[in-house]
């Protein structure tokens, strides 16, 4: 019996001495931790409407101390109540934000193996960007009207769905015929699943409501914006109007590409160490003489 006890303390013993030992890596791993969580909390402030109301937040809770210090009990009820009640009217008023915020968390770490895996398709990753280029390319010389969603780590089947579903596979005569403008999809969006195939046509998307978004473009471009929101996709817009060729990435918009410039631009988007290098005497394109008013 009492082997069997010193057995036992030396076990805990033992134990104690191996978490001791790795304190100092737990440690690190805890401020790695925390250093992520705040990278994304700032993140999620700057890019979103978030940073007005954290300072009416931050003005609340100064009141209440305030209140409190000075047993104002009807006040630091009624504060108290709103508190409670606070958290619960932030989730429900940023749900977008946070389910997109979410998604880009869970998605970053299997962006890298999602560009490994690309490796082994590099030809079909380039062949599709070149089909895209190309295409987009003819419809800015003919002032037509597209949206083209690029898939990547986000899964876009709820966006897919509220279009006609496809399953067909990327070429320029087929997003020649979906974007004809008598055609019947040619207002939506189309989807270019994770495989380069085309998933659906017509599809609806959500809206930016960012508010510095500029005045001379249309809803297509919000769309677009929209989209690149609430997920990684990779945006390829034509303005009807003006021909223009803008890309949205990240709520980002950048716009005035030719086919090689917007070749390069794709390339560096959805392929590691990409190889396409535009000619010496090509450029990107400069500001027409009227502003890309069109969606």
């Amino acid at each position: 019996m009492q082997n069997l006890t010193q057995n036992l303390i030396d076990f805990l013993g033992y134990i104690r001495n191996t978490i001791i030992s790795v304190r100092p890596v737990i440690d690190v791993i805890d401020i790695i931790i925390v250093s992520v969580l705040i990278y994304y909390a700032v993140k999620f402030i700057r890019d979103k409407r978030a940073a007005k109301l954290l300072i009416g937040i931050f003005f609340m809770v100064v009141v209440y101390m305030i209140s409190d210090a000075l047993n104002m009990y009807v006040l630091s009820f009624v504060l108290e109540y709103i508190f409670q009640v606070g958290v619960i009217a932030l989730i429900i008023l940023f749900q977008p934000e946070l389910r997109s915020l979410l998604e880009k968390v869970g998605g970053t770490p299997l962006h890298s193996i999602s560009r490994i895996v690309d490796q082994k398709n590099i030809q079909k990753v380039i062949n599709s960007i070149d089909i895209i280029s190309k295409s987009a390319a003819e419809f800015s010389a003919v002032k037509r009207g597209a949206l083209i969603v690029i898939e990547r780590t986000t899964k876009l089947g709820d966006i897919a769905n509220s279009g006609i579903l496809m399953k067909a596979a990327l070429s320029a005569p087929l997003l020649k015929n979906i974007f004809y403008d008598r055609a019947p999809l040619h207002d939506g969006a189309v989807i270019i699943g994770s495989d380069l195939t085309i998933e659906a046509a017509g599809c609806r998307l959500p809206l930016s409501d960012n508010e510095e978004i500029p005045a001379d473009v249309g809803m297509r471009h919000r769309a677009g914006l929209g989209i690149s929101e609430n997920s990684d996709a990779v945006i390829v817009i034509v303005s009807e109007e003006t021909g223009v060729i803008s890309v949205a990435v990240n709520g980002k918009l950048e716009r005035y590409f030719d086919f090689y410039s917007l070749k390069i631009k794709l390339s560096e988007l959805l392929i590691e160490n990409h190889t396409a290098k535009p000619p010496k005497n090509t450029k990107k394109q400069k500001n027409p003489d009227k502003t890309d008013k069109g969606g």
